[in-house]
């Protein structure tokens, strides 16, 4: 048998997160039916990540064994994306060594938050970003994302009960105003915690509205605990972006 890689783009708007869960429509699951029809037999899937509700993925990488000999990556790629609904997309599909999981493999993960500044909404924006009515001090949000680049123990950015080792790190944090009222908050690392950009951007977004100092971000970071830290960014601007092997 065959292993292949497909590079996935989803909107996460209706889906509740990646991973397969009884009851409720999940990209997994979707992906795994069409592999199903396909193939005519269950065929799992493996993924670099697992976003939450509501999260979407322009670059999600996910890796199964290929059931069918003859079938060439285009086939494979044409097949899928024949039967999956419209909000999943197949990019790319590409062969790899056997039994290669993505999630173990990673050597980065990227991921792209969208912060929409403007005093009324764009109701079309709704499911994409996360629309603030006030103006974002940028020069301070980057210097305190200097802070959270590196090796740290991020205990106070993750959410929920993540048993992980909370010692990550993070490679590179960038902040970029775009025209047309957008801010892209890019955060790099080989793996996160629970919801842990999303906590990195809410702590961000606090900087720059002057609600906090700078210097706020080390003192969360050396509390190593979530309840110094605010609210997390919602879901609807996180997109995981794309995976470095």
């Amino acid at each position: 048998m065959k292993w292949v890689a497909a590079t996935v783009a989803y909107d996460g708007t209706n889906f509740f997160g990646y991973q397969s869960q009884a009851g409720v429509r999940t990209v997994q699951g979707e992906l795994e039916k069409a592999l199903y029809i396909i193939f005519k037999r269950k065929i799992l899937t493996y993924a670099a990540g697992r976003t939450d509700t509501g999260v979407h993925a322009l670059g999600q990488v996910v890796s199964f064994e290929v059931a069918n000999e003859n079938m060439t990556d285009k086939n494979i790629r044409d097949a899928l994306n024949a039967i999956l609904p419209e909000d999943i997309y197949v990019k790319k599909v590409e062969f790899v060594k056997d039994n290669f999981n993505p999630r173990s493999e990673a050597k980065k993960r990227i991921y792209h938050y969208i912060v929409y500044i403007n005093k009324e909404p764009d109701i079309f924006l709704r499911n994409r970003v996360w629309w603030l009515p006030f103006d974002l001090d940028i020069s301070k949000m980057r210097l305190a994302a200097k802070y959270l680049e590196g090796e740290h123990d991020f205990t106070s950015f993750k959410t929920g009960n993540d048993e992980r080792n909370p010692i990550r790190n993070i490679y590179k944090i960038r902040i970029l105003n775009y025209r047309n009222n957008f801010i892209l908050i890019r955060v790099e690392g080989k793996s996160f915690l629970r919801k842990m950009v999303r906590n990195i951007v809410g702590t961000l977004v606090k900087v720059g509205t002057g609600s906090w100092e700078i210097e706020s971000i080390k003192e969360i970071l050396e509390a190593r605990q979530r309840s110094m830290a605010p609210a997390s960014a919602p879901a609807q601007g996180l997109y995981f972006y794309s995976v470095l092997f």
